[in-house]
């Protein structure tokens, strides 16, 4: 199972995992956040930031998902990145996480893939 690791501004992840935890009843196993404030210093983070990553890894690798390309979460989340073992996607929200959670049994390239596409399908113009 590939672990997943949700690194954003604030409470953002632990806001998607609450959430993705009242769908499916249950919070997921292997799933970790960490919320980076305006007051936080980046180098300061990458210690714990390691750590929350090795701790989901369950030898299956990480998938790290953060909310605003080119922001201080998704830098971290890039010095964290190890081309196929420890993957990034920018823009997480609830139907990417919820498509993340449903297929991580997958390889990391299918779950880097579903993840895109539920985030994008999860946004509908309701009419």
């Amino acid at each position: 199972m590939i672990g997943v690791f949700l690194l954003t501004h604030s409470s953002l992840g632990e806001a998607l995992i609450q959430c993705a935890s009242h769908v499916l009843n249950a919070r997921p196993a292997h799933v970790v956040q960490l919320g980076v404030t305006g007051q936080d210093d980046p180098l300061d983070l990458l210690p714990l930031a390691l750590r929350l990553r090795a701790l989901v890894d369950t030898g299956s690798g990480v998938l790290i998902l953060t909310d605003i390309y080119g922001a201080t979460p998704a830098n971290i989340a890039m010095k964290l990145r190890v081309r196929g073992r420890c993957e990034v996607v920018a823009g997480v929200n609830l139907p990417m996480l919820l498509r993340v959670l449903t297929y991580r049994e997958r390889d990391m390239d299918v779950l880097v893939q579903r993840a895109v596409s539920g985030g994008c399908e999860g946004v509908i113009h309701i009419k």
